[in-house]
């Protein structure tokens, strides 16, 4: 159940749509500006990259036709340079520590709403509005964030480090859509953008292969994959290109006296360099209780934990799951999940919720 996105707009606002070129910014900047809104749009450049996968030109192209349709202005700014500082070095650092980050959640947090908003803020904008799918809801002593009415498109776990400061002025129009709803919108309008394909993947990478975007930053440390009982299966170029429950990539053939299924990886040992690898996507070992969480980002302020149970996602997409938190430290918790959950990482985050509402979460450790 979710609930119902409360937020006043004055008629006299300022707004300042971030858009990216594709669909679901493209159908906000529509029914703002359709709602009779003072509407203006901004596109942001985070990479540049001449490799052939970058969609910069394509992206900027369409946010120029919406715009001219719309009749509404449109800005450029370039926030490479912060990102790769804010973002992508942190990113490669925590790689390098043996983690598996997700520099979405920091983009939105340094970047969209960070580099962005004090960006709209000089241009005097009242609110800020992106193609999030999420709900504000102004409680009235707090500005709370929601999922979607969609649960197969909701991005607040990629929402969940942001600060109520943050959230204060901005606005998520398509909280309350579907996608196909929005996609219908898009085609009904004749919008440039209405069948572009969803962007998928980390922002910077998008359809490029991981691994030979990684090989430009991270060199190889080639090393062996072990089963459980320390026999030699195969070889891997480097701990940073693996993750928890990864599949693809492995390389290891038929092996003799063992059934043919596939390998996963269970486990990375730093201190040998070495994979640790099991058959079955449902291998015992690949499956976890609990979980400790830190660097922890609660959106509004929480008085401990008088409600000890929640639901919590430890990865985008997946279903909420039944869970108890309780603080170990000033910043450490622990979650235990009522099922065993798969492929816990570290370096991944954990969303914590209260019903619909997203409360923050933390870094797996």
């Amino acid at each position: 159940m979710t609930t119902k996105q409360r937020i006043d707009i004055p008629s006299d606002s300022r707004i300042l749509v971030a858009l990216s070129g594709g669909v679901d910014s493209g159908v906000c900047a529509l029914l703002l500006k359709e709602a009779g809104f003072n509407v203006e749009a901004i596109h942001m450049t985070n990479w540049e990259d001449d490799d052939g996968y970058c969609t910069v030109a394509e992206d900027i192209q369409h946010a120029n036709l919406l715009c001219k349709q719309l009749n509404i202005p449109l800005h450029q700014v370039n926030f490479s340079q912060q990102y790769k500082e804010k973002v992508f070095n942190d990113f490669l650092k925590q790689l390098n520590e043996g983690l598996t980050p997700n520099p979405d959640i920091a983009c939105n947090k340094h970047i969209k709403f960070g580099c962005l908003r004090e960006y709209a803020n000089k241009l005097e904008s009242t609110l800020l509005v992106t193609g999030h799918y999420a709900k504000i809801i102004n409680a009235g002593n707090r500005i709370e964030l929601h999922q979607s009415i969609d649960p197969n498109k909701d991005q607040t776990y990629f929402l969940y480090d942001l600060s109520e400061k943050q959230l204060r002025h901005c606005y998520f129009p398509l909280g309350e859509l579907k996608k196909d709803e929005v996609r219908k919108i898009a085609n009904k309008h004749n919008l440039p953008m209405a069948n572009k394909k969803d962007s998928t993947g980390i922002c910077f990478i998008g359809e490029r292969p991981f691994e030979d975007f990684l090989l430009k930053y991270i060199n190889r440390n080639n090393g062996y994959i072990n089963d459980l009982k320390g026999n030699t299966i195969g070889e891997h170029i480097g701990l940073p290109f693996y993750t928890i429950g990864q599949r693809h990539g492995l390389n290891i053939g038929g092996i003799k006296g063992l059934e043919e299924k596939p390998w996963y990886i269970a486990k990375k040992d730093h201190e040998t360099n070495t994979l640790i690898a099991v058959q079955g996507c449902d291998h015992p070992i690949l499956f976890k209780n609990k979980l400790l969480f830190k660097k922890s980002n609660w959106i509004n302020t929480l008085e401990g934990f008088s409600q000890s149970k929640y639901t919590a996602r430890i990865r985008h997409r997946q279903s909420p799951q039944c869970c108890e938190v309780r603080q170990m430290d000033e910043d450490l918790f622990e979650a235990a999940f009522k099922s065993p959950q798969r492929a816990i990482t570290s370096g991944q985050h954990i969303v914590l919720y209260d019903g619909s509402r997203c409360l923050g979460g933390g870094i797996i450790q």
